[in-house]
Parts: structure tokens; sequence; C-alpha cells
């Protein structure tokens, strides 16, 4: 059988192979994500210590705000000075305040953020985008952070994607009015918990527009996660010209769909509707079933009586307490002091247990248990049958749609030209920062490299940002996954065959174990005489040496009479003839004791 040292160089050889299979398959690709592996293990190193530096501006992007230069933000970003219509004059003025400041939780030194302060109070800010985006052939990417640092009770954190006409860049009057093509982000009150992605479809027939809401997010966990556990959470949505499109926090992709199939309502239209002009006619039969007009009720159905009865077999238990109630009064309680008999009414002790009925099966007025009335058949009712006039269910006929038509790339969705925060809040200290609007998911990663993954860093010690970062490396690089399965897979049948495989052990190797002599050993009965003899041989000089020191002691005694020996040689002599018969007896094996009583 091969040896567990063998076994665990082969596990150790299979293992490193995986290893090195997972840092070079990749290479091909992308010779930037192989350097991952390093990246990793250098910052989980340096956990103790994470030194955040503000990431320099991508270029490409529409927009990019890190907060963390003031003077860039006071040139940019713009509060909303409008007021909200049909609300009361105190509440309506977008009056909350924001202001830049970092986390209040381990933050990063030098990274800052945007932060709603107040709560009950109308907020609004925004940021046009350096360009307009466009939907053309390009995906939309848009990614922020959003720290609930005191949770939430009822409001939300959600962004909008202001629409690049009709009104939607006059960023000083912006309001809950102001047109928008997208809104994605965060929202809860009560236990309704929501992940929005809502964008405004334009009927291409009529021009109206209508709000487009994309399906639940699934894991509910994952969606609810971000109100309680008052961390920093990173929330992406790309919208792909195909008319795909994944949502994701903290990187990972928990909903996943289509414009055209995944939306309530859908862009599309039906082709055929109901015809609003079609009835029902009165002697459509729609009834299954109905009463047996041919039943009648009969003659000794009761109706009246009742569902129980008193029972008439019951009996009064003997020493039954007809004249004693179950409640007396306390003899022991007195009146309090300060009672007052015109305030408190008049004053009556505390009811007791009566002490007389302790010992009795009852007291008071005794009536018969209640049992089921075997007459009881309750209202009566014609059976039903089959209805002879049953024409099925009816539906009213169907029409072509007149508002029907089909629009195949809602992807197309009127152009971006900024971003703005319109909330409401019943919980303050909401921080955003990090936010980018992009048609390059590779920039919106960086960004995330850069920033979120630093925080978690330092606020988990690294693990989260380093299982992270393989798990979305395994993402990019699906062959990874086969490896990872190899590395389990061998060594588990190499386990299994060295550890759990039945051993047989030789006939030489059982008779090393014992002396026992086995069925097929032809010499068996001749080392067993053998061992007879032997055990004889060596049996006879005990018996001849315990003989002669039983003999000793009457030997010993006549040579002091002759000799004039005293006691106390004697004494020794004795002694030492018993330790030799001890000894004789101990050297004699089991194996000689029994072949002797044999």
């Amino acid at each position: 059988m091969m040896s567990w040292r063998w076994s665990k160089k082969i596990l150790l050889t299979f293992f490193l192979l995986g290893v090195l299979l997972a840092g070079r398959g990749g290479a091909s690709e992308d010779d930037e994500e192989v350097t991952i592996t390093e990246e990793v293990v250098e910052e989980a190193e340096e956990t103790e210590d994470v030194v955040y530096s503000t990431p320099r501006q991508i270029e490409n992007a529409y927009v990019m705000e890190t907060f963390d230069d003031l003077i860039a933000f006071e040139k940019k970003w713009i509060k909303s000075q409008a007021k909200k219509e049909g609300v009361d004059e105190d509440i309506a003025k977008y009056n909350g305040v924001w202001v830049l400041e970092e986390a209040e939780k381990m933050p990063l030194t030098g990274d800052r953020g945007l932060v709603l302060k107040s709560k009950a109070k109308h907020a609004a800010i925004s940021v046009p985008l350096r360009k307009p985006f466009a939907f053309l052939d390009k995906p939309l990417v848009v990614q922020y952070e959003v720290n609930l640092q005191n949770g939430q009770e009822c409001g939300g954190a959600y962004i909008k994607l202001l629409t690049a006409k009709d009104g939607g860049t006059d960023l000083k009057n912006f309001n809950d009015k102001t047109p928008y093509t997208i809104m994605f982000g965060p929202d809860k009150c009560g236990n309704d918990f929501k992940l929005h992605f809502i964008f405004r479809h334009v009927n291409p027939l009529n021009g109206e527009i209508e709000e487009k809401h994309a399906k639940a997010s699934r894991p509910r966990e994952k969606v609810e996660e971000p109100f309680k556990d008052k961390k920093p959470h990173l929330y992406t949505l790309v919208i792909r010209p195909d008319n795909t499109y994944d949502i994701s926090i903290d990187q990972e992709v928990i909903n996943t769909g289509s414009l055209l199939e995944d939306f309530t309502p859908p862009v599309n239209p039906p082709k055929e509707i109901d015809d609003p002009d079609d009835f029902m006619p009165k002697d459509w039969d729609e009834r299954e079933k109905i009463p047996d007009p041919d039943a009648t009720k009969p003659d000794d159905w009761d109706e009246d009586a009742p569902m129980q009865i008193q029972d008439p077999d019951a009996v009064k238990p003997a020493g039954w307490l007809d004249d004693e109630p179950e409640m007396v009064p306390d003899p022991t309680a007195e009146k309090p002091e300060d009672w007052d008999d015109e305030m408190d009414g008049e004053w009556e002790a505390a009811l007791i247990n009566n002490p007389k009925c302790a010992d009795a099966p009852g007291c008071g007025e005794w009536k018969p248990s209640m049992i089921d009335n075997p007459n009881y058949k309750g209202k009566w009712r014609p059976p039903m049958i089959d209805n002879p006039n049953y024409r099925g269910k009816w539906k009213p006929r169907t029409i072509p749609n007149p508002e029907y038509f089909e629009d195949l790339e809602p992807f197309k969705m009127r152009p971006i030209g900024a971003v703005g925060i319109e909330l409401w809040s019943m919980s303050d200290n909401i921080l955003f920062d990090n936010l980018i609007v992009t048609d390059n998911t590779a920039e919106a990663d960086q960004l995330a490299a850069d920033t979120y993954d630093l925080k978690i860093m330092k606020l988990e010690k690294g693990q989260v940002g380093v299982f992270r970062r393989i798990i979305k490396y395994s993402n990019k690089n699906p062959w990874l996954y086969g490896i990872y399965v190899l590395l389990v897979a061998i060594p588990v049948v190499l386990i299994f065959t060295f550890c759990c495989a039945e051993v047989k052990d030789s006939k030489d190797a059982k008779r090393k174990k014992t002396d026992e002599p086995t069925e097929d050993d032809p010499h068996a009965e001749e080392e067993e005489e053998g061992d007879a003899a032997a055990g004889k041989a060596e049996e006879e000089p005990m018996v001849d040496a315990a003989a002669a020191s039983e003999e000793s002691p009457d030997n010993a005694e006549s040579d002091s009479a002759k000799d004039g020996k005293d006691e106390e040689e004697k004494d020794e002599e004795d002694t030492e003839a018993k330790s030799d018969k001890e000894e004789s007896q101990q050297r004699t094996s089991p194996r000689l004791r029994k072949s002797r009583r044999e």
C-alpha cells in the first residue's frame, strides 16, 4: 500500500499545478488582470493602513465625481431653489442641507462624500454632464455609492438621470416634476424595500410618456441589507444597445433582464384587446351548477333544531352543594381607613373561592353538560346539479388594438443631460459618493477599485475586498471554475483511494500478528507439539526448584544445629527461596501454563 507521505506529495503536486494553470490561463486576454492576485495579496497585507488618494478624472466619462474637491464641487453642483407644488408652504421649499464631509465610521483619510444632513425636508441637487449622453451604439453605465449612516425609516437614496430637453437641464428649478429619462437606486418605506430602475418610454404614435418599472430584484435580502447595516454600498446599472440590462449591488449582479420583456407595464402594447363595446347577452348562463329545481325539503327536516342539547343521561354528582356560591367575600378583608363611601362608593370585600367547595364536586346551580344534537340538520338547501343551460364563461370578443405599436429598440431613450438627487427622507446623514456616468464598464470598475474597495478593506480588514476581486476575476475568466472543480475532485479521489479502500493483510502478516495457528498451516501441529515439549522441559526444572525451595528451611535448620548458625541466617535463606520460586513462576509463559493445564 502506498504510504500517506507519498499521498500528500501527490496532492500537493496537483494543487500547485492548478494554481499554476490559474495564474497563466487568462494571460492571453488581458495581461493586466493576471496580476490581480498579487495586488489582492499586497492590499490584504496593508489593511491596517489603507492609503487613499483622489482618483484622477476619467476624461471619457460623462460625469465623474468623488466629492473630494470642495472648490470644484461648488462650481459644478447646483442646489435647487424650486418649490414643490401641491404641498403646504412650510414644507414646499427644497431647503434640505447638503455638505461635503467624511464618513462617520472609519473613513479613508482625505475621502469625502456628499451628505444630506437634514430629514423631513425636501432636498434637491444636480450636476450637468460634460456632454449629453445619446442612446446610440454604446452602453449606459451608471454607478454610485450610498451609505445610510443612520439607517433608513422612510425615504430614498436614488438618483435621476435628467432629460436633456423639455426643461430637464433647468437645474436651479430642479424638482419632482422635472423630466427624467431614468431613475435608479434604493427606496424604502415601512417594510417595502425597493431598488428602482424606471425608464420613461415615449409612445411613437402619440408622443406620450409612460413610466416602465423593472421587475423586483433578487435576492430580497441583498436589497434590504443596505438599509440596515449602516455601511457603504455600491449600486451599478448597465443598459446595453441590445436592450439587456444588469443591476448590481456591491459588484454582484442581482437583477438582469430585457427592456422588452421584464418591465411593467410592457413597452409594447398587445396586438389585440377586448372589444369595449361587446357585452354579455342577457340569456347567457355562466353557472356550471344550479340547485335542483325538483328537490323538496323532507317533512321531518327540522330547521329549528338546536346544534347542541343538554345531555339527558347526565346525573348530578353526589355531594353537590346547590346552596353554596362558588365565590364568597373574604372574611379577613377590612375596609381601608381612607375609604370614602361618597367618593369611592359602597365598600365590598374582595371575593375568594368558597372554602366549602374545596372538597365538594361542585357548588351553585347544577346544569347538565351539553352534547351535540343528533337531530340537528341545519337549514335545508336543495342539492346542486349540472346546469343544462350552461354555456361557459363569457368573454368579450377581441379586436385589433388601435393603439398598438412595436418598438424593438426601447434602448433608444431620450438623451440625458444631467444627474440629479431629489429626495424626501425621514433619516439624515445619507452619504453619496463616487458617482460616474460612462459608456465603459471598465472605467466604472476602475473607479470602484480606487475607492469603494479600499473602504471595504478598511471596514472589514480586507477580507471582503479580496474575495470580491477573486470572484470578479473568476467571472471574467470562467475557465477558472473548471480548475477549482479539478482541485477539489482530485484530492477527494485520492483520499478515497488511499484511506477508504479495503486493505487485505497477507497470510505472513497475520502470522506475525498472532501466535495462533491457521487452518492452512501444515506445520501448525508440529509447532504446537514443540511448544508443549518446551513447556514441559521448562516445567520440570521449575518444579524441582520449587521442591528444593520447600525443603530448604529443614536443611537450613539441621545445618544450623551442626554448624552453629544463628536464627537470623535461617530467615534470610527462607526469604531467598521464596523469591526464587516466584521468579520461576513469572518466567513461565501463559502458553506453557495453558499447556500444563491441558
